[in-house]
């Protein structure tokens, strides 16, 4: 199943506000993941199977590596607002005290240790380029792309070092590769326990 977008049409442009209102407020369909990418509304089915088997894999290597009062969180909403964005990463590690700040809104991705993306078919290309820029843009230090659509085949790429919406390839290898998150993780990660369809 591919991503839905809300796009208001020509001539009817909603503003920043009213496109957080309208993500905030509106009832959407339950287990979806709905996002704004680049100042449209994305709503995507639920991740599946391999997806969530990567997802669990890694949040139990993260759990192991993390301080005392940083977490990983899988649904929480991460604001960009000057890419006219509010991302929800697969996997977002952050000190606690940031999501309480939030309440119920989502916080500024600027907070972020660590953000994970697992691609889909229908979201590849955001994770890959829309979402990496903002990302960077946010000063998240560290943003590993788990690309299980790449051409060529399935990749893992860590970026880091921000600079403006640029990132810097940290480390760039196949499934199977091991892959170390610098500190404060320190943390090796097999990725060859990653399922390959």
């Amino acid at each position: 199943m591919s991503a839905l977008t809300v796009d208001p049409g020509p001539g009817h442009a909603y503003g920043w506000d009213d496109l957080v209102r309208l993500w905030e407020e509106t009832d959407w369909p339950e287990g979806c993941k709905v996002e704004i990418i680049d100042g449209v509304i994305t709503v995507s089915p639920p991740p599946a199977g391999d997806h969530n088997v990567i997802a669990a894999r890694l949040q139990r290597l993260l759990d192991r590596a993390l301080p005392e009062d940083w977490y990983v969180y899988q649904t929480q909403g991460v604001s960009v607002p000057f890419r006219s964005g509010i991302y929800v990463p697969d996997l977002l590690v952050m000190p606690e005290a940031a999501i309480e700040a939030a309440g119920d809104h989502a916080v500024p991705a600027g907070e972020a240790e660590l953000v994970v993306e697992i691609t889909s078919p229908s979201n590849a290309r955001h994770d890959r380029i829309s979402k990496a820029a903002g990302y960077a843009r946010a000063g998240v230090p560290l943003y590993l792309l788990v690309d299980r659509w790449a051409p060529g085949g399935p990749t893992v790429t860590l970026y880091g070092e921000p600079k403006g919406d640029v990132y810097r390839v940290l480390h760039a290898g196949k499934f199977g590769d091991t892959i170390h998150l610098p500190e404060p993780f320190d943390l090796a990660v097999d990725t060859g326990v990653f399922p390959v369809d």
